[in-house]
């Protein structure tokens, strides 16, 4: 679903050294970011898919009548 789970923001498989507060933040940020992109794109596909299907539900109204 996503590109990389969640875990690996805390992650130090990237080196020896140890990662500071700061970076652990900004991965965090990056990951927390990728997530809202990603509900943000299929929000959107249901707004659509919701919106067509009020669409086509008025214009059987609209012929039936």
């Amino acid at each position: 679903m996503f590109p990389f789970p969640f875990p690996f923001w805390d992650s130090n498989c990237y080196g020896s050294e140890p990662v500071s507060r700061k970076t652990r933040l900004e991965r965090k940020l990056r990951f927390l970011r990728t997530i809202r992109d990603d509900l943000e794109t299929r929000l959107a596909g249901l707004n659509a898919a919701i919106s067509s299907v009020e669409q086509q539900l008025n214009q059987e109204d609209v012929t039936q009548a």
